[in-house]
Order: structure tokens, then sequence, then C-alpha cells
């Protein structure tokens, strides 16, 4: 089954977003690598392909796993989290119905 899992920043995480950047970005390529990533991507703080100094309000992840407790696992071990980037992380189920 599909998880959401929605992350909000934390108030200037920007250089700490930086930091635990391709730590981050690696966890993502291997869930692509196992054809479970539906998507992921950052929400900018402004409305803006490239938000610049005002960073990012947060993460959106939709990925394949196979429980609600692993999904939340794999998403409490996100680099982000130990890095201080997420404030609040949200993990639901998903039903795909379109595309």
């Amino acid at each position: 089954m599909y998880y959401v899992i929605y992350s909000e920043d934390s108030e200037d995480s920007l250089e700490a977003r930086a930091g635990a950047r391709d730590e981050h970005l690696a966890r993502l390529e291997a869930l692509r690598d196992d054809g479970r990533l539906l998507l992921a991507g950052p929400m900018p703080a402004i409305d803006s392909e490239d938000p610049g100094p005002a960073g990012f309000a947060g993460s959106v992840i939709i990925a394949e796993f196979d429980s609600l407790d692993d999904a939340q696992r794999w998403a409490d071990r996100d680099p982000y989290v130990a890095a201080g980037v997420y404030r609040a992380v949200t993990v639901r189920p998903f039903k795909r119905v379109l595309p």
C-alpha cells in the first residue's frame, strides 16, 4: 500500500537541509530503484520553483511500504529528522486513484 509522508520544516531549516540532503536523497533513490516511490519533493516556502533564502515549508513523499508501521519507521529514520530540518512528520495511508 502507498503512504504519504508529510513533513513540515522547522524555522530556518535551509542550512540543515543542505547538510543532510545527500543522505536524504540517497534513501529516496533507493525507494525509486526498488520501484516503491510514487513521488517526492519539497514544498517551497514562497510561490517559486527556486525559493532562495526563503527555503522550504516542508516535503511530501508518497511511497509503497508493507504497513503503516514500516512507513513510520522509515520516516523516523530520515536524515532530515536527525538534522532537525522537520518540526513535524505525519504518515498516513494513501489510496492511489489517478493516474
